[in-house]
Parts: structure tokens; sequence; C-alpha cells
């Protein structure tokens, strides 16, 4: 285990195993943080969160290969490990772990974990392999880790969804937390992938944000969830949105598409601006 800027760096399995094993042994409370890196305020609030409710946090840094379909952004995924080392180390994280491709698929491949219905719609139905590689990079981090806690942001609904399943299906002892969407002041979501906008992209990027809640508060005081549908597509593309993937309106835990609503509901979409696919959603109050 080596302190690189204030923080501790793991990369084996075999190490981080007995530093979690210490730490239970002596009845700290364990909080796990996964990220692939290129660190913003949006992973930053998870960390936070993750030093306000446990004694011990772990950050994992790995960008999974399995969870990126064919023609996918793998190779220009933003990596900047040194800076994400930093910023941890000044929030007070305690073990940073950034295994190998080795380390952490040593024999390739072999166990995927599948998680269907939750992971077939909206974001799966375009990356059909994404939310495997996601479960499955899970499933073993939390066998690595043996946390108490794993933290989620809610920008990425469908995975907190998918990983919550995981979780309850295979009895896992963790306990799931979703963080709220951190967003710039203009509304956008924060991600990695907001660098791949041009300047004129970054100007209309936050029409998304500003459809959804349209939709939702159309919605909440009693418009047509298809109509209302139809109108946001039409918002996005007459503003400079390329494709739309998906806008739809499902229920909050099912992810099942509801045309009334009559339980905790989501409006999500994912649409593109030029080469970059961006992601959203708000919640429909009920009530």
């Amino acid at each position: 285990m080596t302190p690189t800027s204030g923080i501790s760096v793991i990369r084996a399995v075999s190490q981080l195993c007995d530093q979690v094993s210490a730490w239970r042994g002596q009845n700290r409370r364990i909080a796990l943080v996964p990220t692939m890196g290129a660190l913003h305020e949006g992973h930053l609030a998870l960390v936070r969160r993750a030093l306000e409710i446990c004694d011990r946090v772990i950050v994992s840094l790995f960008v999974n290969p399995t969870q990126f379909g064919a023609n996918e952004d793998l190779d220009a995924y933003p990596r900047d490990e040194a800076a994400d080392q930093a910023v941890l180390g000044e929030l007070g994280v305690h073990l940073l772990y950034a295994p190998t491709l080795e380390e952490m698929y040593p024999d390739g491949l072999v166990t995927p974990i599948q998680v269907p219905e939750l992971a077939e719609g909206l974001c799966g139905a375009f990356r059909p392999v994404h939310f495997a590689g996601v479960a499955t990079i899970v499933t073993r981090l939390f066998s690595q880790s043996s946390p108490h806690v794993a933290l989620f942001g809610e920008k990425d609904y469908q995975q907190l969804q998918v990983i919550r399943a995981l979780v309850r299906d295979l009895h896992i002892p963790v306990h799931i937390e979703g963080v709220a969407t951190v967003r710039e002041e203009d509304g956008l979501a924060l991600s990695s992938r907001n660098a791949y906008l041009s300047p004129a992209e970054r100007a209309i990027a936050p029409l998304l944000f500003a459809t959804l809640k349209h939709v939702a508060a159309g919605i909440e005081t009693g418009g047509g969830v298809g109509e209302l549908i139809e109108e946001g597509k039409k918002a996005l593309l007459e503003g400079g949105f390329s494709k739309i993937d998906y806008l739809e309106v499902c229920d909050a835990e099912t992810l099942k598409p509801v045309s009334r609503i009559e339980a905790p509901a989501r409006v999500l979409a994912a649409a593109h601006l030029g080469t970059t696919r961006l992601i959203d959603n708000v919640a429909v109050k009920v009530g």
C-alpha cells in the first residue's frame, strides 16, 4: 500500500482484502465509491457523503472495458489518475483502489452478471452490453472490498436501479445509497463526457434538463404523458440535439414505461449533441 498525494493507493486484490479485513476487525464502517476516474464534483458529492456516514472510505478507479460496446469511447475516455489521487487525498479519502486490467480480470470475463428486465430498456436498448459490464464489475468490487455502504449517483438512474436489484437478488450485504445529481448553474448534469462538448454544444446542453423539468411539471399539473413526451422530443430536436435515443416516463422502481402516474415516476432521456451522448432524469412528484 503506497501513500500518494496524502492517500494510500492499492492495486492488488490481495492487499485490498487484507486492509478491509483489518478495518472490519476494528469495527470500522466501510464505504465504497466506485468510479472510472476523471473525477468531477458529481463524484466528489458521493465521496463527501461517504465520509459523513462511514469511518473508512474506499474510492475505486477502474475504466471497465466490459461496459463499453463496439465503437464506444473506451480509448478516448478521459484519464488523469494523478489529479484524481490529489483531490481524493485532499478530501481525506482513506484508500484509492486502482487495479490493473489483469488484476481485475485475471482469467478474462469468465462469469458475467446479468440483470434482466431492468437492464433491457432505456439505455440498455442502445448499449446492449453496458449493464452486464456494470453489474459484473460492481459485483467484483463488492466481493473484493466488502463495504457496508456503496454510493452511486442518481444521474445514472437506470444503473442505480440495476445495482439495487443486483444486491437484492444476490443477497449481497451492502446498503446502496443514491446521491442526488450534481449540476452546473445552468442545470447541466455533471458528467465526465461533458468534456467532449464543443463550446456551441455546451451552450445547447442545458436544454436537456430544462425539457425534462417541463415534462415532469406538465405531468404533475395533469398533462397527458404521451403529448408531453412528443413536445419534449420536438423541443430537443429544434433546440439543436441531433438525435434522441429515448425520452420516457417510467415507474421509479421498475423502470417500466407508464402512461398514468399512480406511483413515483421518473422522466428519463438520452440524446446526442454531435458525437456526445448525454443522459439525465428528473423525478415526477405524486399527489
